[in-house]
């Protein structure tokens, strides 16, 4: 009898050992981690799917003799609109504009007026800022269309988790959104998404205008979510 409950200790002895390690191994593994492509994908998916986020674009300062963009600040729709400032550099003079962008006509302030025109964006290398959320050809399509993806560090930005990733970028999704980069060039580019899968900021640096030096732009995204009905001002 002592010899057959010593059996049956052993084999429930070795079956709690069994489940244990079960356990234990299943609590230690990790669940797959994301690639940094699919967490790419992702921000484009928030991107192209809010209705409508604040936009910052910025650069430093322009080659010697290049008329261009040098910030935009304001908000984009999925109308496709966008309502805001920008600041242009022309023939070596700056100058700041209110811009109302929508129905495929861009309006704006223009110093020392007080009514808005339309005007060609083409002829200060600006792209319609209208067309920066567009899902196809916009803003969110350099996501997709990086290549080399890296993951870099991560952040902590008061309680938001921020990661980085570097990539290479081809010209002809950044001519797209802003018509004067060399489509036949490489861009570098740094991507920084937040813990819930929305892109914070986009920084691209390369041949954005022909026959210049390379231009470091650096875009913003706050606001995701942001409601705003915008229409054309009245002339």
């Amino acid at each position: 009898m002592r010899t057959h409950r010593s059996r049956a200790t052993l084999r429930l002895t070795a079956a709690l050992l069994a489940t244990s390690a079960v356990l234990v191994g299943c609590s230690d593994s990790e669940e797959p981690k994301t690639s940094p492509e699919d967490t790419l994908a992702a921000a484009k998916g928030n991107l192209d799917e809010t209705s409508g986020v604040r936009i910052g674009l910025s650069t430093k300062k322009l080659p010697t003799g290049v008329s261009g963009l040098l910030a935009a600040d304001g908000v984009a729709t999925h109308a496709p609109a966008f309502q805001g400032d920008i600041k242009v550099s022309a023939s070596g003079v700056t100058a700041d504009a209110a811009v109302v962008a929508v129905d495929g006509v861009v309006h704006a302030k223009l110093p020392f007026t007080s009514k808005f025109v339309q005007i060609d964006p083409g002829d200060y290398g600006a792209p319609d800022p209208a067309d920066l959320m567009e899902p196809e050809g916009g803003l969110s399509s350099l996501l997709t269309a990086a290549r080399d993806v890296q993951e870099q560090d991560q952040v902590r930005q008061g309680k938001v988790v921020l990661s980085s990733y570097t990539a290479t970028v081809p010209g002809t999704a950044v001519a797209a959104v802003i018509p004067s980069a060399t489509a036949s060039a490489d861009f570098d580019a740094t991507f920084t998404v937040n813990d819930d899968d929305q892109l914070a900021r986009t920084v691209l640096t390369g041949p954005f205008y022909p026959q210049a030096a390379d231009v470091t732009y650096s875009i913003t995204f706050d606001d995701y979510g942001i409601q705003r009905n915008i229409a054309a001002p009245r002339q």
